[in-house]
């Protein structure tokens, strides 16, 4: 029978001076002597998800959640200032060692999938293994995929992509979506302010999951203000930037995870994040093992992505538990 692990609830949580005026904060779950996981969630700006932990073996695993710099409960909320994606990575190996985690497994999902590969690539002896649901490489094909006319979201769903780009002037293309949100973000005035971080954050939504429930994608009135405020504002602001990657960085840099191994979850219709780039990723990576999932989109929601991820994480603890 397929079914989620139970949820636990913390045993120890706090907060982490990351230096730059950010705090983040964290909590540890499980198994205190189990092995280290790291969650990483996605966004930029989603924070932890209530049900995170249900993907792991409580008995086996010492879960630990964070939020990302400007995140949910870390301070300032949905700041950009000193906010970059080798910043956040840093953030990483700053929780690692406060810590005193020699080595750990990393679990990343969607934009969590991008840091990890990245603090992977650039602390390799220090990880474990990976696994990674929803993978994004960040370049400009992916970017595109999310917010270009000619990308596959807006192909698949042309009515809610003319919904997102009303507004945005011609030629519409990545750049200038980036460049009218962020202007109508950060504006003075709160009613457009607040229409189009709705805006941005329904078009995520809408994306996220194959089949939504009804009325979901279409209305925010049930998301807190301060989640749609975080993830928009922030998704805007690292997409703007290019991810302050270079192009195609992480696959240019993937040599360096070659003895890592990992898992790669990916559901088959994810409007999000291109199903070729976790299989690019898995040729690029031969100790990866690619699962693309038939009947799900991006969200961890979609009972066959959570259940491939649950399968991942005892996988990898019989993996891990058969080195020591």
């Amino acid at each position: 029978m397929k079914r989620l692990y139970p949820d636990v609830t913390y045993y120890k949580n706090g907060f982490i001076d990351v230096g730059s005026g950010h705090s983040l904060y964290f909590e540890q779950s499980g198994n205190p002597d189990g092995i280290p996981v790291i969650f990483i969630h996605g966004g930029p700006g989603a924070g932890l998800p209530p049900n995170y932990k249900c993907f792991f073996d409580s008995n086996k695993y010492r879960i630990i959640g964070y939020e990302q710099r400007g995140c949910g409960r870390s301070t300032p909320h949905a700041d950009t200032k000193q906010n970059d994606t080798w910043s956040n990575v840093e953030d990483i190996e700053k929780l690692r060692s406060y810590l005193a985690i020699d080595k750990v497994l990393l679990f990343g999902g969607s934009w969590g999938s991008t840091l990890a590969l990245l603090y992977a690539i650039k602390h390799s002896n220090r990880v474990t293994g990976l696994i990674l649901r929803g993978v994004f490489l960040a370049r400009q094909e992916d970017r595109d995929w999310f917010l270009s006319p000619q990308g596959g979201a807006a192909q698949l769903f042309p009515e809610y992509y003319r919904k997102f780009t009303k507004g945005v002037p011609s030629p519409i293309d990545s750049a200038a979506v980036c460049d009218f949100y962020s202007s109508m973000i950060h504006a003075n005035n709160e009613v457009l302010r607040h229409a189009a971080l709705k805006r941005w954050y329904q078009w995520e939504e809408r994306l996220s999951r194959v089949s939504l429930p009804p009325g979901v994608g279409d209305s925010t009135s049930h998301y807190p203000m301060g989640l749609i405020t975080c993830l928009a504002t922030l998704e805007c602001h690292f997409l703007s930037n290019a991810c302050f990657l270079e192009e195609n960085y992480i696959l240019n840099n993937v040599e360096k995870i070659q003895s890592i191994p990992g898992t790669i979850v990916h559901g088959r219709y994810d409007m999000i994040c291109k199903t070729e780039a976790a299989e690019r990723l898995h040729k690029a990576w031969p100790n990866s093992q690619l699962q693309i999932i038939p009947d799900a989109g991006h969200s961890t929601s979609e009972p066959n992505i959570a259940y491939a991820l649950c399968r991942a994480t005892k996988d990898m603890s019989r993996y891990l538990q058969e080195l020591i």
